[in-house]
């Protein structure tokens, strides 16, 4: 039986650093060390002021206080805690490749290659190789074929370990899983880790299956809540034009027992960094084995969403007069979701994106989102340049002096401070007639039709 003493994390992100801080919390027998070659994010992990933490979850912090420098670590040096461990999670980032064979589907495994080449040349010892990234199916095939062609005669163990966490609830999620699911091929490297998550997980929760179920189930997990995501936001469209309510429809048909009411909330699109690459890796995956009704399928999910962001931001240009050439557009949240710093696959990108083609001048105000990530993940598109982008996009810390001269509002996250505001304020700051577009249906339209606001929403 493998005894787990050192657990090393290479990758310090949104996996990574809370994963490993309720691990180091739950097990403080085992030294839990997070690595990164990201200097300036390990510093931040260690940094004495816990509101600096570069990711933000609610909870996190007294996590990380509780446990770090006595048994959970930040650091760079990633051969030395690679050297020390006995079991190694790898929680590297797995974009979606943008070059190549398979650009804009298949999943880019460069960083996943490197960390195993790594592993294979420093490890002198045995040790158990933990997949955490979101990965496509068969990639332990890749790791395995690297760890055992050393030559060095040190056995590796590999073992799919994925993910089930929603980024703004993470720390719940962790302290109370719906289930952890470890796919792997050797009994005792899968009960040593069993054994890390039973200090605090029910055993009835700890799934355990071969390599490869365990990798395409979370492929297929996240497959499913997109898809019904999309599902609802092609009836918020039909409600639009027929007169429902998107919100009674999805009430109606939530109480249905086999369906359930979860992940039936209509809104401008999903995003995070999870549904549109798992699904795309789904599509690619089905499309290598000439399954091609099987990746359309899958595809029209990321089509609706697409739609959705198009449709929101088309129907902004439509209301205001068709056109919105040097308007004022304000943006109420940056991040993908409430409770999260993260932006990546926000529909507030691909929103403003669009409006910015249209010569729109967009000020965005998130309460957790720097100016710098807004700019850099306009950037990343590479529809304009960057000088472009700070001209016409301006980044400010106050939701009310945000609204000075303002066109329009476009509510993209739903941050509960957002129904709180002083909306009489923001209303008398703005041009009339002053528009607001509710990409998340959280504002009480009674209350804001009665300040005066002309008040859009989604699927009603």
């Amino acid at each position: 039986m493998h005894t787990i003493k050192n657990i090393t994390c290479i990758g310090a992100g949104y996996v990574g650093g809370p994963t490993m801080s309720v691990i180091a919390q739950k097990n403080p027998d085992i030294k839990v060390t997070v690595v990164d070659l990201n200097k300036t994010r390990i510093d931040a992990w260690n940094s004495d002021d816990l509101s600096l933490l570069p990711i933000y979850e609610p909870g996190l912090d007294s996590v990380v206080k509780e446990a770090r420098n006595r048994n959970l670590f930040f650091s760079t040096d990633v051969d030395k805690a690679i050297d020390e461990a006995d079991m190694i999670f790898i929680s590297v980032n797995t974009p979606t490749k943008t070059y190549g064979k398979g650009k804009g589907q298949a999943a880019d495994l460069k960083y996943i290659e490197l960390c195993a080449r790594q592993i294979a040349r420093v490890a002198k010892n045995d040790k158990i190789v933990v997949e955490k990234s979101t990965l496509p199916v068969r990639t332990a095939d890749a790791i395995k074929s690297i760890l055992n062609n050393t030559g060095n005669g040190v056995n590796f163990h590999i073992l799919s370990n994925p993910e089930f966490l929603a980024e703004g609830t993470a720390m719940a999620d962790l302290e109370n899983p719906d289930r952890v699911l470890i796919g792997g091929e050797n009994e005792d490297a899968i009960q040593a880790l069993v054994n890390v998550y039973a200090k605090w997980v029910p055993k009835a929760k700890i799934i355990t299956t071969n390599l490869w179920s365990s990798e395409l189930s979370k492929l297929v997990a996240n497959a499913f809540l997109a898809q019904r995501v999309s599902s609802i936001n092609s009836i918020s469209e039909l409600c639009e034009v027929t007169g429902a309510n998107v919100d009674e429809v999805a009430n109606a048909i939530g109480m249905d027992s086999r369906i359930g009411s979860k992940f039936l909330k209509a809104s401008v699109g999903f995003g995070g960094s999870c549904f549109q690459k798992d699904i795309l890796n789904l599509v690619y995956i089905a499309r290598s084995y000439n399954l091609n009704e099987v990746a359309d399928y899958w595809q029209q999910v990321i089509s609706m969403n697409d739609h959705q962001k198009q449709r929101f931001s088309s129907n902004i240009i439509k209301t205001l007069y068709n056109t919105v050439n040097g308007k004022n557009i304000v943006f109420y949240g940056w991040a993908f979701k409430k409770d999260t710093n993260d932006t990546r696959e926000s529909a507030a990108i691909y929103v403003a994106d669009h409006l910015l083609d249209e010569e729109a001048n967009i000020i965005v105000y998130d309460p957790k989102v720097s100016a710098e990530q807004v700019y850099s993940d306009l950037d990343y598109l590479g529809t304009r340049g960057p000088e472009e982008n700070r001209r016409f996009v301006t980044v400010v810390n106050n939701p009310v002096a945000a609204s000075k001269g303002a066109h329009a509002i476009a509510v993209l996250t739903e941050w509960d401070e957002f129904k709180s505001l002083d909306w009489k304020s923001i209303y008398a700051n703005m041009f009339k007639p002053a528009f607001i577009f509710d990409g998340r249906n959280v504002l009480d339209k009674n209350s804001i039709v009665e300040i005066g606001f002309s008040y859009k929403s989604i699927g009603k």
